[in-house]
């Protein structure tokens, strides 16, 4: 018998692969399943892990790696092969290891293919963490205690630099990193408002998120007068998750020295070009700081640092991290196109197997 009490030594392995590069909008039909096979066998000599896939985080950015190769994008994030399996951060559990960092039995999170099985090579293993509580819920390691929690954190307290009392906006605040961020300035002692893309979203961030106030942009018919409405003495600290016609208009009611970090842009990632920024004079006459960064800017240097701080706040409810977990890779495509509509409540993943 092979390792997983399997006597074949090919063993099934379902994946979600792109079966075109996408223009516009993301469809379900960009993606197939496809039945395919994996070897349970580490090739001698070699470091690779072999791991059993157990959440698939839905990330906004992934939409760079499915364009195609000629388009604006590209330039971004290298786009995947037409016909190559979707690649993305998970949790998954090592089922045999060629590297002694990595043992039969060891929780994992980092870049994993959407399928049931990944074979992680050597030169891959950075991207790798050992989970090191095990106890706490194993999807957070697909959220707050990963990617989204690592940008949320560090560009929130980096790039942000928050002072108690403070005002601060956060866009797309429903979701895994905007969530996070309103609770970061909360526990500051900063005033939060977050825009979110339903009435359902609004209740939940004031009931359970403790948001000072939170409204749905797409109810409003001019955001300028929604953006007066809700910043009378106008805005300290933008974390941005959204990008185009919002950040534009944020920019004109910054205050002095504002600072805004750039996280993402989500509304412009299914565009065929992406919308201009007009109002850009006001980062010199409001002496305004903006920075994009990536959470690899932060990752491996101070990660061990957040862990700890999430972990404690998390047990002692200080901090509440909302997820939206559908089951089944047969959902994946679904889920992943979703995010772009604003379908989701909290993070949301895909769950492949609970062990």
């Amino acid at each position: 018998m092979t390792e997983g009490g399997l006597s074949n030594p090919m063993n099934p392995n379902k994946q979600i692969v792109l079966k075109n590069h996408v223009t516009g909008y993301l469809k379900e039909s960009d993606f197939e399943m496809r039945n395919s096979f994996i070897s349970f066998e580490i090739p001698h000599g070699s470091k690779a892990v072999l791991v059993k896939n157990l959440y698939l985080a839905c990330d906004p950015y992934m939409r760079h790696l499915l364009s195609s190769p000629d388009s604006e994008f590209a330039s971004l994030l290298t786009p995947l092969p037409t016909g190559s399996v979707l690649i993305g951060y998970g949790v998954a559990k090592v089922i045999k290891s060629g590297d002694p960092t990595f043992n039969k039995g060891d929780y994992v999170w980092g870049k994993v293919g959407w399928e049931e099985y990944t074979l992680i090579h050597d030169a891959q293993l950075h991207m790798l963490f050992k989970i090191k509580y095990p106890n706490v819920p194993l999807s957070y390691y697909g959220g707050v205690l990963a990617m989204p929690g690592i940008a949320a954190y560090f560009g929130f307290h980096k790039i942000c630099a928050p002072k108690e009392g403070e005002i601060v906006y956060v866009s797309s605040a429903a979701g895994g990193v905007g969530q996070l961020v309103g609770q970061f300035a909360k526990l500051m002692g900063c005033y939060v408002v977050g825009s979110v893309s339903t009435q359902e979203k609004v209740d939940i961030l004031k009931s359970k998120l403790g948001f000072d106030d939170v409204f749905n942009y797409k109810d409003e018919p001019s955001l300028s007068a929604t953006l007066k409405r809700h910043f009378p003495n106008g805005i300290d600290i933008y974390f941005d998750n959204v990008g185009g016609e919002m950040l534009d208009e944020v920019l004109l009611h910054m205050n002095l020295h504002g600072r805004i970090a750039v996280s993402g842009m989500i509304s412009q990632y299914n565009l065929s070009k992406p919308d201009g920024i007009h109002n850009l004079f006001t980062l010199i006459t409001k002496r305004i700081r903006m920075q994009g960064f990536v959470e690899l800017d932060f990752k491996n240097e101070m990660y061990p640092e957040y862990l700890e701080w999430a972990v404690q706040n998390l047990s002692e409810h200080k901090l509440i991290y909302l997820e939206d977990i559908v089951e089944g890779l047969e959902n994946a495509p679904s889920a992943l196109v979703g995010i772009f509509y604003g379908r989701n409540i909290g993070k949301q993943l895909v769950c492949l197997a609970r062990e």
